[in-house]
């Protein structure tokens, strides 16, 4: 799915520059909040100034004294230069607390009105530094701020580190910047205090820089140029930021296999040196800054006969890195190889790449560089290139096989056949795969604004449905159009239907609705003899079955799963595969299912299907989790949260899950932002589904946080959620065992038993041990707050070694803990040992440290909370139709179900609960629920 903006990790603060830099800006605060002293270093432009310049404005406000100096290269000679800067303004200041040599030596120095040298004043000079810093830290605290420390003048240096090194306790701190290229710092070291942390500044990801770009107004980027400006800015911000300047300076955005446009600013950076090489060795390096992983010998095979000493030569200017092993030639940083391909003239470019197409010896390779080599369409050149995409496709690099699908389409002659518009599309379609929407939808665009074959036409509007992923509202005016296309080809209607389906799932909220268009596309595709779409309309209709508790879902799963299957459907995310590890999932076949999903993980990684990688990746991690395997279920959320935030797919799901896996194994803070964040994308896209989940989430977080309240609230609109959407099997959200034992919390007893109730016949209709476990346990703590602590007891003992046997290690551990708490009678308690070691064992912190802070402070066992009126008097009032409505609405039955069991309409049943909300002076299903719980409605 495609949002907006990255989920953000909260921090104390994120001032709007430093973009990526939360975990050195955090070291730095530590250290800076502890009394202690900064260097920040990195190369040029990794934006160690930005850094610097964030913290001085946060510290330099609690500082009575800030003294700064920004030193320069062409300055560095000037002696007592920096020392000008930082102590001129204060000079008058501190001037009467020297002694009358130290004063003297250091008015020469700083204002040139005397000639005072290191060599003739140094010991009255170094003295008086230190003492000015330590007069004016005497009336308060003093941080010093020095920016590029490298081109600090010797002079300054010695001076300032001399004080440095004795300041001892005196409140000076220093934060201080300076360029490094790998770990050269020590000299600038001995300029600061003893105690004086380093923290190196290294390259952006490509979420990163994706987000320093839209913070600086280069906007509405596609992924892929996204992409291209990290690799070719080696996650530098600065080069990165004059990649997107020189873009948005250009039009024409670039052609596949075309580089990016380099500014002048970049390219005098590295052209300097390239002038003190041969014309000879320049070409060399532009054959191997044309290749795609250039060696000495591919240059050989290319022509350079002198590539050694050559490339030797390069690698003395810094230009090239040496490599002790293998014979790769590498550039020192990717912008020079981009720098320098675009400074050489067109008809050298298509030399370099003529002479690597017969050089090559990937067929891949030969084909992109022959499309680069020729100008124009050429059949036979776009014949090559189609070849090459579909073995690029076949190794799992769909974004190759995009960018060659791309290359065909250019090189093919208007009247050939196959035409390129089918060519684009397929590339479309493997951009798709790759995870690269924005390119997928922007070529689905051009093919339609003149298109006007309907297979050409109803493909590409497949391909925007499909970018737009859970948003589909955005895109509801594509579905009239797309069955205006499709006509009345079965072929082309069962891939519209198909997509009608998600639409009725994720935009109406109907897994009803959902399911007959899914049913609907499969005999349409069958009839076609369209295989690959009439599995993937199976997969849909058994996990709609599915999370129905329809009695078909096992039969449909059959069928989905019957042969002749189709690879690449058979682990798509949403294929039969999926539909099959979500069922084992929901029947507590946990060892089976990691099994399966660990198998599909490395289908898709070798197939580079990453919107599946993403999808898989989550369902480890909840596999994982189930089974009390937080430490490892955490790592699998964040790598699905790393992934989905870099390819723009599934970002909210993937927030979902990984907030689930912070809750039970991380940082409970973090966890709430990431559901909080989730719901709110969920309810931006009109996605029912994916706000029910997140809801769901945010009310596991809010248990493990303390706040049930906050639990109630959330999983209460989750129970109306899928009351809405037709959901009825437990096992799907597993939220209902959160809410009774949230509502036993708030004293909402008689509701909590309701809860218990309605999912316990859903559970034992369709199976569902681990949740029956769970409910056991939330039912035992309704007879403890009812009083009947030993019946409790007694209950829930059985319930930790079936949840054990199931493989539930979480679940398991907080009936532990359950226990622990109904017998405990003191402090200290050993009754709480048990939970302990469980929950370390999962590595589950936050339910830990809940553990540890009951057993040193036991909480009172809860007074019984009076049984419930009966809610038979609220009904009296109303006629017989109502009262019946009301009555199953009491037992938790959907619409559908009343509809069903009352042989009447759906619509008969909203407009029943309208009359029946108005009678009772109520606004929703929840508050009938109450009046059967005997309280008031609030």
């Amino acid at each position: 799915m495609t949002v907006r903006r990255d989920f953000q990790e909260p921090a104390r603060c994120r001032p709007d520059l430093v973009i990526g830099r939360e975990e050195p800006f955090t070291a730095a605060r530590e250290q800076l909040d502890r009394g202690g002293s900064v260097l920040l270093h990195g190369p040029a432009g990794i934006g160690k100034s930005t850094v610097l310049r964030a913290l001085a404005a946060e510290y330099g406000a609690t500082a009575r004294t800030v003294l700064r100096c920004s030193a320069t290269e062409s300055e560095s000679h000037l002696p007592f230069l920096a020392l000008a800067d930082l102590l001129g303004l204060v000079l008058d200041e501190v001037s009467g607390a020297l002694p009358a040599t130290q004063r003297t030596a250091l008015e020469s120095a700083l204002t040139g009105r005397g000639e005072s040298t290191l060599q003739r004043d140094g010991l009255a000079l170094r003295l008086a530094v230190l003492s000015a810093l330590r007069a004016l830290a005497a009336a308060g605290p003093v941080l010093v701020v020095a920016d590029d420390l490298q081109w600090l003048d010797p002079a300054s240096a010695e001076l300032l580190g001399f004080a440095a090194r004795r300041l001892g306790d005196t409140p000076v701190q220093l934060l201080c910047a300076m360029r490094s290229e790998g770990q050269e710092y020590d000299r600038q070291l001995r300029s600061a205090p003893p105690d004086t942390l380093a923290l190196r500044l290294g390259p952006l990801s490509r979420a990163q820089i994706s987000a320093l770009l839209d913070h600086r107004g280069y906007t509405g980027l596609p992924r892929s140029t996204v992409r291209d400006i990290h690799r070719t800015s080696g996650g530098n911000p600065l080069f990165a930021l004059e990649l997107g300047r020189a873009l948005a300076e250009n039009p024409a955005t670039p052609r596949p296999g075309e580089p990016l446009p380099v500014p002048t600013s970049l390219r005098a950076l590295v052209l300097s040196r390239l002038e003190m090489l041969s014309d000879e060795a320049r070409h060399t390096l532009l054959v191997a800054s044309a290749g795609a992983r250039p060696t000495l010998a591919l240059l050989h095979a290319a022509g350079r006969d002198h590539a050694e000493a050559e490339t030797a030569r390069a690698a003395e200017l810094g230009l090239l890195t040496t490599e002790s092993e293998g014979p790769a030639v590498r550039f020192a940083h990717p912008l020079i190889s981009a720098a320098l391909y675009a400074e050489a003239p067109a008809h050298q470019r298509r030399a370099a790449h003529a002479a690597l197409s017969e050089a090559a010896s990937d067929p891949i390779e030969r084909a992109r560089h022959l499309a680069l080599a020729t100008p124009g369409t050429d059949p036979e050149v776009a014949a090559r290139l189609a070849e090459a995409a579909a073995l690029a496709r076949d190794r799992g690099a769909p974004s190759t096989a995009a960018s060659l699908g791309l290359l065909a389409a250019r090189h093919t002659p208007a009247d050939a056949v196959p035409a390129a518009d089918e060519r684009r599309l397929q590339a479309a379609e493997d951009a798709i795969t790759a995870g690269e929407v924005d390119l997928a939808r922007d070529i689905a665009r051009e093919v339609l604004s003149r298109a006007t074959v309907p297979a050409d036409r109803v493909r590409a509007w497949m391909v925007v449905i499909e970018a737009a992923g859970q948003a589909l509202g955005e895109v509801d005016a594509v579905f009239p159009q797309a069955l205006a296309d499709a006509g009345d080809d079965p072929r082309l209607l069962a891939l519209v239907h198909y997509q009608l389906a998600w639409r009725g799932l994720v935009v109406e909220g109907d897994f009803a609705e959902g399911r007959e268009e899914a049913a609907h596309a499969a005999a349409l595709a069958a009839r076609a003899g369209d295989r690959r779409t009439e599995l993937l309309a199976l997969a849909f209709q058994a996990q709609a079955e599915t999370l129905m508790g329809h009695p078909d879902a096992p039969a449909t799963i059959r069928r989905a799963l019957e042969e002749p299957q189709d690879p690449r459907v058979a682990c798509h995310h949403n294929g039969a595969g999926s539909t099959r590890l979500r069922w084992l999932l929901m029947s507590d076949q946990l060892p089976e299912a990691r099994a399966t999903v660990t198998r599909l993980i490395g289908e898709v990684r070798r197939r580079g299907m990453v919107e599946s990688e993403v999808h898989f990746l989550r369902m480890l991690a909840e596999t994982e989790l189930r089974s009390g395997h937080c430490g490892r279920a955490l790592d699998l959320a964040r790598e699905s949260m790393r992934l989905a935030r870099d390819s723009g797919i599934g970002e909210v799901a993937s927030a979902v899950l990984t907030s689930l896996a912070e809750a039970s194994g991380g940082d409970v803070d973090r966890a709430l932002a990431l559901a909080r964040e989730a719901a709110e994308h969920a309810e931006e896209d009109g996605d029912q589904i994916y706000m029910s989940r997140a809801l769901a989430a945010l009310g596991y977080v809010q248990l493990v946080a303390g706040d049930a309240p906050g639990t109630v609230r959330s999983l209460r609109r989750v129970r109306e959620l899928e009351q809405g959407l037709g959901v009825t099997d437990p096992a799907r959200g597993r939220w209902h065992g959160d809410l009774a034992e949230a509502l036993v919390r708030t004293g909402e007893i008689a509701e909590a038993q309701d809860v218990v109730e309605v999912t316990r016949e859903q559970a034992l209709r369709l199976g569902r041990e681990s949740v029956l476990a769970v409910l056991d346990r939330a039912e035992a703590l309704v007879r403890a707050a009812r009083g009947d602590r030993e019946g409790a007891v007694v209950r829930l003992a059985p319930v930790q070694d079936r949840l054990a046997k199931l493989g539930y290690g979480l679940e398991e551990a907080r009936t532990a803990f359950a226990l622990a708490e109904l017998r405990g009678t003191g402090p200290g308690r050993t009754a709480y040992d048990e939970a302990a070691r469980l929950f370390r064992r999962c590595r589950a912190l936050p339910w830990l440290r809940q553990v540890e802070a009951a057993a040193v402070s036991p909480q009172p066992p809860p007074a019984p909370v009076p049984e419930p009126v009966p809610a038979a008097a609220a009904l009296e009032g109303l006629a017989s139709m109502e009262r019946q409505v009301a009555s199953l609405v009491m037992e938790g039955a959907t619409n559908r179900e009343i509809a069903a069991r009352l042989f009447i309409s759906v619509k008969t049943v909203e407009a029943t609960l309208t009359r029946v909300y108005r009678k009772l002076g109520i606004r929703s299903r929840v508050d009938i629920v109450r009046l059967a719980a005997g309280r008031g409605t609030g």
